[in-house]
């Protein structure tokens, strides 16, 4: 390990943090983040479990004179979002994150940071090893899969855990203490794929749009950034020449707004170049449209060579899916101002040997609203002959308006800033909703230090906010028998 974080303050955190990058741990491949989890907890001494889900819970006794306050879970979650740009080389089953420091920042090398969700893991950690903190009972619980669908917290046995406040830092805003979140599902429509040979007096070409800046397809929506997906289906509906579409691809996590598409068109040998200025135009359009969003979108075109292209009603209808199926904001909330209420993102899109597929994120603070949009989704699909299903459904985080546990975090954070924090409820999905279905009892709130740019390979997270979260968090903690 280079200990490019040795140094900085608090030092746990950071050196933990540093340690869990070394481990790779992208959605579905946790085995080894939660075996270390379950060593390090072991190797302290501290009841530890490691469920079939891969979910730890780490349990550590309260200090003196805390032993009658109530439990406190602190929470996040171990996987990462995985993704680089185009030219880096890095294999995430096995290459360890390479982190570097600009100034107040900590960067990845050409790929995600791991800041979401890695520093509740190192924070988790650092209360856990830490000897001179007082605090209640601490139960330090880490839930695989979150990225990908919120399994390892759907799995959980509530049972397990015996806290009553959960402090999730599943967050990205210092200053915000976080009470409610939208809930969501996956989405996936199937268009079924039929292919013909390429006629040889025809010429393939690449074409690739890229450069967008992408996001958390939660948090970024409102931002209103482009979606390289959306962007090819509008290109290729407006080509101005008759073409064969022999593939799309575009994206690669359904919660991350996609930065890159390409596709594989396929002209008359007499229609290149007026294929390759119709290009350059619709290049034009998207600069004109998103130069606020994103200034540096780039649309290459080059030739190619394909040998198979799909028949003429497979084309249509996969350009009519990519220009109908519903994406980006939906709804905006009309009783808290600026907060999106409903959205989707088209995240993924294949083309495989017998169907070509999409993979939408919907989230939404209301369920009939949620329901709504995949009912359109659905109602698309069928229209086209394809296949529409739907996982990962998790329920939204209702705000409880006045709980104990955001009076001690508003309290505290005022004797610490001077000021109040800001209440805030969050367009993204965090686990606090599942947690406390099967927790009835408990109450939830959610904070983190600042990071910016997640779910893309400019994820940044800031050194200087990190240490006032941790001093903000341990400040809680000490608070909690006052509280009691």
């Amino acid at each position: 390990m280079e200990n490019v974080l040795k140094g900085l303050n608090p030092e746990l955190v950071f050196n933990y943090f540093e340690e869990i990058s070394q481990i790779p741990r992208g959605s579905g491949n946790e085995k080894a983040i939660s075996d270390y989890l379950k060593k390090f907890g072991e190797d302290l001494g501290l009841e530890t479990i490691q469920d079939d889900a891969l979910n730890i819970i780490i349990r550590k006794p309260a200090t003196k004179g805390y032993e009658n306050c109530p439990g406190v879970i602190l929470q996040g979650h171990m996987d990462m979002v995985c993704e680089k740009n185009k030219n880096t080389e890095h294999d995430f089953t096995k290459d360890p994150i390479k982190l570097r420091i600009e100034d107040d920042m900590i960067y990845a090398t050409g790929t995600t940071l791991g800041a979401d969700n890695g520093i509740a893991v190192a924070m988790g950690m650092a209360v856990l090893a830490s000897n001179d903190l007082a605090h209640p009972q601490i139960e330090v619980l880490i839930t695989s899969d979150e990225e990908a669908g919120m399994s390892g917290a759907m799995a959980l046995d509530g049972s397990n855990l015996k806290g009553q406040y959960i402090i999730n830092l599943d967050s990205e805003e210092e200053g915000f203490l976080l009470v409610s979140c939208a809930g969501g599902v996956t989405a996936h429509s199937k268009l079924n794929a039929e292919f013909t040979n390429v006629d040889a007096n025809k010429q393939a070409l690449l074409v690739d749009i890229k450069g967008l800046l992408g996001g958390h397809s939660g948090m970024d929506i409102i931002k209103q950034r482009a979606n390289s997906n959306i962007l090819m289906g509008r290109l290729l509906n407006s080509l101005c020449v008759d073409f064969d579409l022999a593939k799309v691809e575009g994206g690669s996590k359904n919660n991350a707004i996609p930065r890159e598409c390409e596709a594989v068109i396929v002209v008359d040998k007499n229609d290149v170049e007026k294929a390759m200025a119709c290009i350059k135009e619709m290049e034009n359009t998207f600069i004109h449209e998103f130069a606020s969003s994103d200034p540096d979108i780039v649309v290459e075109c080059k030739e190619t060579t394909v040998e198979k292209v799909l028949t003429n009603d497979c084309k249509n209808n996969v350009i009519r899916t990519l220009n109908l199926i519903p994406n980006g904001i939906q709804t905006m909330s009309m009783d808290i101002e600026g907060l999106v209420e409903s959205s989707t993102n088209l995240g993924v899109v294949r083309t495989l040997e017998n169907e070509v597929t999409f993979e939408c994120a919907v989230r939404s603070s209301v369920t009939s609203l949620k329901e709504n949009i995949t009912n359109k989704m659905n109602l698309l699909s069928q229209t086209l002959g394809g296949e529409f299903t739907l996982e990962s459904d998790y329920p939204a985080w209702e705000y409880a308006k006045g709980s104990k546990l955001e009076d001690i975090c508003v309290h505290t954070y005022e004797k610490l800033n001077g000021k109040k924090p800001i209440i805030k409820a969050l367009h993204a999905g965090l686990e606090c909703g599942l947690l406390l279905d099967k927790m009835p009892h408990a109450q939830a709130i959610s904070f983190g230090p600042n990071m910016f740019e997640v779910h893309t390979p400019n994820e940044h997270l800031s050194i200087s906010s990190t240490t006032r979260t941790w001093e903000y968090l341990v400040a809680i903690l000490k608070s909690m028998n006052e509280h009691n």
